[in-house]
């Protein structure tokens, strides 16, 4: 007894299978395009734009929400201000609060002097991140306002390509 369909006796349905095997051969296969490698990250607070340059070539740009009061430069830790200046991308951490984070080196040498000069502490630890880890699925209602408290922050789906785009020690220019 024959079975009710058999590849054997159907060529239309063998080299159609065939296709189908070859296709997923090519696909599986195929080499996955490496991330572009990002070497200065330049943002634009007052426009709340996070940008990926390779040379003078624009690779990537992001929206972000900064701190809870944007305007003006960082004078003092709690002052929930984005610092301005030239920085580096000095270390990461993929086990923060939030998800994932990559080091701003603030305080400079002369934001501590300014600071210093006011008889303020500059603060620290600012950081580009995802969302709070504690928020799941409401995360990208965070995005729709400046809550942070000093740090530049992204959706986690962006800061997946910024954390393998941008390497430790690359330059980050945030400027008004």
């Amino acid at each position: 007894m024959q079975p009710p369909y058999s590849f054997a006796n159907n060529g239309w349905a063998m080299t159609y299978a065939y296709l189908w095997l070859l296709a997923a051969a090519v696909f599986v296969t195929a080499p996955v395009e490496a991330a572009e490698t990002a070497d200065k990250v330049v943002v634009y607070k007052e426009r709340r734009v996070l940008q990926l340059f390779a040379g003078e070539r624009l690779l990537r740009e992001y929206p972000v929400a900064l701190g809870g009061n944007p305007l003006g430069d960082k004078v003092q830790e709690g002052d929930r201000r984005t610092p301005e200046g030239r920085y580096i991308l000095d270390w990461r951490n993929d086990a923060s609060s939030f998800y994932r984070s990559i080091h701003i080196s603030y305080p400079a040498p002369e934001d501590v002097e300014a600071s210093a000069s006011k008889g303020v502490d500059p603060g620290g630890m600012i950081m580009i991140h995802g969302q709070p880890s504690y928020l799941g699925w409401l995360a990208f209602l965070t995005q729709m306002f400046d809550w942070t408290d000093g740090c530049i922050a992204v959706t986690n789906a962006e800061m997946d390509e910024i954390w393998d785009m941008v390497p430790n020690n690359t330059a980050i220019e945030i400027n008004p």
